[in-house]
C-alpha cells in the first residue's frame, strides 16, 4: 500500500490514498497524480488545489466508491456539478445528470401550505424635533408571521428569488431564514406611521418586498396576491378540498397542490 497523500483543497484538509486519486486515470487528479500533470504545494508540502473544500468531499467519496451518496437535503448540486466538471471525472458526471432527473420527477408533484397570523403591538420610539431635543412617541405596529410549507425545495427557492427582507436599509433574501429545505418562517412589520427610518434598524423591525415588483407588502392580502402570482406561475392551483373556504378568504391558510 501506498503512503497517505494530504490534500489541501481551498483550505481544507484531505488524507486519502494515491490508488484512490487515480482510480479514474481519465480525470484531472487522476493526470496530475500520474505524473501527467505539475502539482502545487502548500506551506506544510500538502498538495494544494484552489477550489472548494467542502464539497471535495462528495468528489473524494466517489472516487473511492464509484458510487454518489448525498444527504438528503443537499443544497450545492449546482456547485458540485460544477466541481466534478473542473476534475473530469465522467463517471461522477453522468451520476449527477442521473440525480438531477430524479430529482426533477421529484419535485413534479407538489404541495404548499401557508399559515398566516397577524397581531397589533405598541412600538416606542423618540423624535428628534431640534438640535438636541428629543420627544417620546409611541405608535400601532401590524406585525406579520407567515409559516410556509413545501413539499418542493425549488419552489421555496423560487419563493427565495422574489421576496426580500428589508433591514439596515438593504435588501437581504428571505433564502437565509429557511429553517430546512422544505420550511420557511417569515416575520415582518408594515410601515409605522412617524417612526423614523434609523428606528427600525434599531428596534430589528423587518420590512418585506417582493422584486422585481419593488413592492413593499404592508397587509396579508397583499402577501397572498403576490405569493399566488409565484405559485400559479410554477404549476400550482389552489386546493378546493383544503382549508375551509372562510379561512381562505380570511388569509388564514392557503393551501396549494401541482400535478405534472
Amino acid at each position: 500500500m501506498s503512503d497517505p497523500i494530504t490534500l489541501n483543497v481551498g483550505g481544507k484538509l484531505y488524507t486519502t490514498s494515491l490508488a484512490t486519486l487515480t482510480s479514474f486515470p481519465d480525470s484531472m487528479l487522476g493526470a496530475m497524480f500520474s505524473g501527467k500533470m505539475p502539482t502545487k504545494r502548500d506551506n506544510q508540502g500538502n498538495c494544494f488545489i484552489d477550489r472548494d473544500g467542502k464539497v471535495f468531499r462528495y468528489i473524494l467519496n466517489f472516487l473511492r466508491t464509484s458510487h454518489l451518496d448525498l444527504p438528503e437535503d443537499f443544497q450545492e448540486m449546482g456547485l458540485l456539478r460544477r466541481e466534478a466538471d473542473f476534475y473530469q471525472v465522467q463517471p461522477l458526471i453522468e451520476a449527477l445528470q442521473e440525480k438531477e432527473v430524479e430529482l426533477s420527477k421529484a419535485e413534479k408533484n407538489a404541495m404548499l401550505n401557508i399559515t398566516l397570523s397577524q397581531h397589533v403591538q405598541t412600538v416606542h420610539f423618540t423624535v428628534r424635533e431640534a438640535p438636541q431635543i428629543y420627544s417620546l412617541s409611541s405608535s400601532s405596529m401590524e406585525v406579520f408571521n407567515a409559516n410556509i410549507f413545501s413539499t418542493s425545495c425549488l419552489f421555496l427557492k423560487l419563493l427565495g428569488s422574489k421576496l426580500f427582507y428589508c433591514s439596515n436599509g438593504n435588501l437581504s433574501s428571505i433564502t437565509s431564514h429557511l429553517q430546512d429545505p422544505n420550511h420557511l418562517t417569515l416575520d415582518w412589520v408594515a410601515n409605522v406611521q412617524g417612526l423614523p427610518e434609523e428606528e427600525y434598524t434599531k428596534q430589528n423591525l423587518k420590512r418585506l418586498w417582493v422584486v422585481p415588483a419593488n413592492k413593499q407588502i404592508n397587509s396579508f392580502q397583499v402577501f397572498v396576491e403576490e405569493v399566488l402570482k409565484i405559485a400559479l406561475s410554477d404549476g400550482f392551483c389552489i386546493d378546493s378540498s383544503h382549508p375551509h373556504a372562510l379561512d381562505f378568504m380570511n388569509n388564514k391558510i392557503i393551501r396549494l397542490i401541482r400535478y405534472r
